[in-house]
């Protein structure tokens, strides 16, 4: 059986989903997957629109932009509103419960609310933790990637000062879910 899913990422620059989408790509790779990762941002540093996709597959990736999403990732409810057409109707929804408000009615992806940017100000004292804790919640949801793979992908991409507690916020969220 081939394996191929389609993950979008999407938020407010500021929110850490291009490097979480990069992050993840990371681990897909050290799962043996064949991986294609694209990032979009405003041109503002935060605040504006950003999206990371990521196309993992154990055959070549033949084209490299995402058509419909297997798996969407909304950490604000502009970013759900904009990209939820692009869901597969059997697809996964994962929300950011404190920032999401509305999911749309009619969808037939199943849903899933995490309190991504909550928990990250209220364990870790900063929202910076967010994007670690919904990759956390995603993996577990999803299971596109090993939990392995994403603890070495983060570890390989932040400095040792702060490797472990992004580790952590990880783990913190495959807990919640």
């Amino acid at each position: 059986m081939t394996k191929h899913v389609e993950i979008r990422i999407c938020g407010l620059g500021g929110q850490g989903v291009v490097l979480a989408g990069q992050i993840l790509g990371k681990a897909a790779v050290f799962d043996g997957l064949n991986v294609v990762q694209t990032q979009s941002y405003g041109a503002e540093a935060r605040g504006s629109a950003a999206k990371s996709e990521v196309i993992l597959s154990d055959t070549k990736v033949g084209f490299p932009m995402i058509r419909h999403c297997d798996v969407l990732v909304a950490m604000n409810q502009k970013s759900l509103d904009m990209y939820v057409k692009d869901l597969k109707d059997d697809g996964i929804l994962i929300v950011d419960e404190g920032l999401v408000e509305k999911i749309p009615s009619g969808l037939k992806a199943k849903t899933f609310r995490v309190a991504a940017t909550k928990t990250a100000e209220n364990e870790f004292k900063s929202k910076l933790y967010a994007n670690m804790i919904m990759l956390g919640a995603m993996t577990k949801i999803s299971r596109v990637v090993s939990i392995g793979a994403l603890e070495k992908a983060i570890a390989e991409s932040f400095p040792e000062k702060v490797k472990e507690v992004n580790i952590e916020a990880f783990r913190k969220g495959l807990a919640l879910t």
